[in-house]
């Protein structure tokens, strides 16, 4: 039974970011990235699998060698979850080699208790502003 259950109170369907930054652009980095980046926002938001919704994986037109989804195969996670991989728009200026992952799960949390996570040179996307919505990515 997922955690979020046990707990007896209402659940939510929230949406937590993460973002990494991948070496090359071949199989083994993007995978390894991958892994990296969903392993780290599983443990900092104490995820369960059972708890994931979806996860909608978008890479950087420069990152083509593999899907990014691929990475839960070899993580072990369930094969039934929802995966979906495309293409981040193609900005001049953006982050090059950039993989991004919106993981939504069921959880108990409040949206102020969600751990957004950002590795490697994707960090500095954490407070950057976005000029076309004037917000925070």
């Amino acid at each position: 039974m997922p955690k979020s259950e046990k707990r007896g109170v209402k659940l939510q369907c929230r949406g937590i970011r993460g973002a990494i930054t991948v070496s090359a652009n071949n199989r083994k980095g993007i995978l390894a990235a991958a892994k990296n980046l969903l392993t780290k926002m599983a443990k900092a938001n104490s995820i369960e699998t059972e708890d994931i919704a979806a996860i909608l994986f978008t890479t950087t037109s420069d990152l083509n060698a593999e899907f990014p989804a691929a990475a839960t195969r070899e993580l072990g996670w369930p094969s039934s979850l929802a995966l979906l991989c495309g293409h981040e728009m193609n900005v001049d200026g953006a982050l090059p080699r950039c993989l991004r992952v919106l993981m939504l799960v069921n959880t108990t949390k409040r949206s102020d208790e969600i751990v957004h996570v950002y590795l490697g040179g994707a960090k500095k996307l954490k407070d950057k502003p976005s000029p076309a919505i004037g917000g925070k990515t």
